[in-house]
């Protein structure tokens, strides 16, 4: 007999939380959900009022049968799954499947696994909360209704394999709209002025002083006016002024500021800094990760003020209770802290001390005091031109929080950092040492990062903590979205220079543009988005996707009947579906480029069953017309942004780029990437470094001779007696190949000493071991 059963929804939680019990807990995991929806019936029926149809998947028939046997010997069984929406349908899904007994069922709920949480968690246990349970099978059924109705839709008018989803589709129109905003972005040049002055104190001493002008200057023209009056001007300081200002540190982590700062500061992506976060609180180390609050309980403040006190002294303390902002913050009460905040370090894996260390160091710094700046500003007045100067500089008069952290931002560059001025007074006569007017050029909106799109997101009020990062992950996994990096390119820029009463002019060279990370859309992504805007505007609208949210959260807090929304979304969604699948067109993407100069054929771009590809000449039934050709895109280009002369370089191959030993070199792209073809052998090209349509031939030359050496060092020993049998080194030591068949060489055998004999009595043994019947 169990005195009590504990069953939570994994194993590390489950090896945490037996710890802290004794031994009449028995603890187990059910490895998550233990029941799905049924993909074959959703219990989609408005007059049955969905009753969804639940089964139990046959990777958890053999952990359901277990419990079973150990619910039916138990006094007492404990759910400790976790206290959000998803924690609650385990435990509801536990109590369906294994027809468990309210009377000796407990569902407890801990925001962090330690032994005071777990014991007041036993003393205030509870029953199922049906409004939260209710919650998420919205959710989900909603979710498998956008779902299972949009991807055959896609399937038919788009592309086979296609998926769409309520808050993915959303998550890349984002992404979509974000790209095109770029490509149809229009550079301006403006200029920017900056001087450099000599000052002189009380005691002669000089000392430089940098400044600038703060508004923009349209033309080189103007720029060259103003440099002409420069030359005879005289510079004043008119004004000093100092104003003392405070930063104040951040609020503890939510999930989505968790995701951010993992990202800016330690690289992780959004799905990774989950993972970590999920191992860290199961193993006791951090509270509850998913969490839209920024409170801490008071015996959190406690501990955070006695390391503050201890570590940096009371002048440091600052103790802060931070409000939720968001209407929408769910039922988890605490922000994201360490369980144990004394503790500095913890054991573990490197990212799993990475993160946290940015955990705790943001905790503690949000009970810290602000820190103090003081700021000058100084106007420097020029005699015959309206514009002024402005010189700036900060003093950090007591560090506070910024003694333990510092938020990062998703800024790419930091134009504000500021320095110390010289002794400055007003009325101080400044003497010009050089005077830059630089071109610069406006900015495109950035692309996101999967942490700014987790802003961007939360911002909007689209999903939750507990949605992020499978959203994020999602939309990559389809191939709708591509996480990478982008080379830039160089841009020249005008230079302006009055040094000694000379206006010098230079044309520079500056590389931009370069991203690391980003997530760009990829040619299908803005296909599917472009057709779902186009015939369901109001599943991918952002205020409806946010509205939905919103209703989830109001079925969560007993506000709401969740089968009352799922019939008025369902009654109004569904004649859309029938709609659109009947009347609608299919969707390619098509784009007409131009024609073909040598054929005068025309030449579009187009989404294939492969893919994106570019095409030369019409479709046709007809037997005696040419068919049309075709080529695939290369990564990363764009069928919106792609040119004429891009998509016709795509027929060039194959391309023979000269002979190598009286055979010619064919270069081609064929199922396993591009090649060069030489005297009936292939030769890869090297991802990343070659380029077949501009490899050159001491290029190839050089390939093949690299590819020869090699296979020229793989053969340990060839036999007069039979060409096809050698012995080679392979990728795990040395083998004997025959006949298209490989063979072992047995340990501590030198491959060089084996004779024809040897190899044949080897390739035998291993031929009769085969045959005979295992005993």
């Amino acid at each position: 007999m169990i005195d009590n059963l504990v069953i939570v929804e994994s194993p590390a939680k489950a090896r945490t939380i037996e710890k802290f019990l004794g031994k009449e807990f028995q603890v187990k995991s059910s490895m998550g959900h233990i029941r799905d929806l049924s993909k074959k019936d959703l219990g989609i029926d408005i007059k049955s009022r969905y009753k969804p149809k639940y089964i139990i998947p046959d990777d958890k028939k053999k952990v359901v049968s277990e419990l079973k046997k150990l619910v039916k010997e138990a006094k007492t069984v404990w759910l400790a799954s976790d206290e959000d929406r998803e924690g609650e349908a385990i435990a509801w899904h536990l109590c369906e499947a294994l027809n468990l007994n309210k009377e000796n069922t407990r569902r407890i709920v801990f925001h962090e696994i330690t032994r005071n949480a777990i014991t007041n968690a036993i003393k205030n246990h509870r029953g199922i909360d049906y409004n939260l349970v209710d919650a998420q099978q919205a959710r989900r059924i909603l979710d498998r209704l956008v779902g299972f109705e949009l991807s055959p839709i896609l399937w038919k008018k788009v592309k086979p394999a296609l998926s769409a989803g309520r808050v993915q589709s959303v998550a890349v129109r984002l992404i979509v709209e974000r790209e095109r905003e770029i490509l149809n972005f229009k550079y301006i040049s403006y200029f920017k002025i900056s001087a450099i002055f000599k000052v002189k104190d009380k005691n002669n001493r000089i000392y430089e002083l940098k400044a600038e002008i703060q508004d923009k200057i349209e033309s080189e023209k103007e720029v060259l006016e103003l440099l002409e009056k420069f030359k005879i001007a005289t510079f004043t300081i008119t004004d000093i002024t100092k104003k003392p200002s405070r930063k104040t540190p951040s609020p503890p982590f939510t999930t989505s500021t968790l995701q951010q700062e993992a990202s800016r500061k330690l690289g992780f992506s959004v799905s990774q800094t989950m993972t970590i976060a999920q191992r860290l609180y199961e193993a006791g180390k951090i509270t509850y990760m998913r969490t839209d609050s920024v409170n801490l309980s008071d015996t959190a403040l406690h501990a955070v003020k006695e390391v503050v006190s201890r570590e940096y002294g009371d002048k440091y303390l600052n103790i802060r209770k931070y409000k939720t902002k968001s209407k929408s913050a769910q039922e988890a009460h605490e922000a994201i802290r360490p369980a144990y905040p004394a503790k500095q370090t913890i054991s573990g894996n490197n990212a799993e001390k990475k993160l946290y260390d940015l955990i705790w160091k943001r905790t503690i710094a949000s009970q810290m005091s602000d820190a103090l700046i003081e700021k000058t500003t100084v106007t420097i007045d020029i005699s015959n031109a309206n514009e002024k100067f402005l010189a700036t500089g900060e003093i950090l008069t007591f560090d506070g929080f910024l003694k333990l952290y510092i938020e990062s931002t998703d800024d790419e560059v930091d134009e504000n950092s500021k320095g110390l001025l010289p002794p400055l007074s007003v009325n101080d006569l400044l003497i010009p040492v050089t005077i830059t007017a630089t071109e610069k050029f406006t900015s495109h909106p950035p692309r996101y990062t999967e942490a700014s799109l987790v802003k961007k997101l939360e911002e909007l009020g689209i999903g939750r903590p507990s949605t992020y990062a499978p959203t994020i992950s999602t939309i990559q996994q389809r191939g709708y979205v591509i996480k990478q990096d982008k080379a830039g390119y160089e841009r020249k820029y005008i230079l302006l220079e009055l040094t000694d009463n000379n206006i010098n002019k230079e044309v520079n060279t500056e590389y931009v543009g370069t991203v690391k990370a980003k997530l760009f859309p990829d040619n299908i992504g803005m296909i599917v988005n472009d057709f779902l805007v186009r015939y369901f505007s109001d599943i991918l609208n952002y205020n409806f996707t946010a509205t939905i949210e919103e209703e989830f959260d109001e079925i969560a807090s007993g506000k709401k009947n969740w089968t009352d929304m799922i019939d008025r979304f369902y009654k109004q969604f569904h004649p859309k579906v029938v709609t659109t699948l009947t009347k609608s067109e299919p969707s390619k993407g098509d784009r007409h480029l131009g024609e073909d100069p040598e054929t005068g054929k025309p030449v579009i771009v187009k989404m294939g069953r492969y893919g994106a590809m570019a095409q030369i000449g019409e479709n046709t039934s007809k037997d005696n017309e040419e068919k049309p050709r075709f080529a695939s895109l290369r990564k990363g280009q764009n069928m919106e942004s792609i040119t004429l002369e891009e998509a016709l370089q795509l027929f060039s191959l194959p391309r023979n780029i000269g002979q190598f030993d009286g055979k010619d070199l064919i270069v081609s792209i064929g199922r396993f990437g591009p090649y060069i073809k030489h005297d009936s052998k292939f030769y890869s090209l090297k991802k990343g470094v070659d380029d077949p349509y501009s490899i050159d031939i001491e290029r190839a030359v050089e390939i093949i001779k690299e590819k020869q050496e090699k296979d020229k060092n793989k053969i340990i020993k060839s036999f007069k007696e039979e060409p096809e049998l050698m012995i080679l080194n392979g990728r795990w030591g040395p083998y004997i190949t025959y006949k298209k068949k490989n063979f072992r060489v047995p340990k501590k055998t030198d491959p060089n000493s084996l004779s024809y004999e040897d190899c044949i009595k080897i390739i035998k043994e291993v031929e009769e071991r085969k045959k005979s019947p295992e005993k």
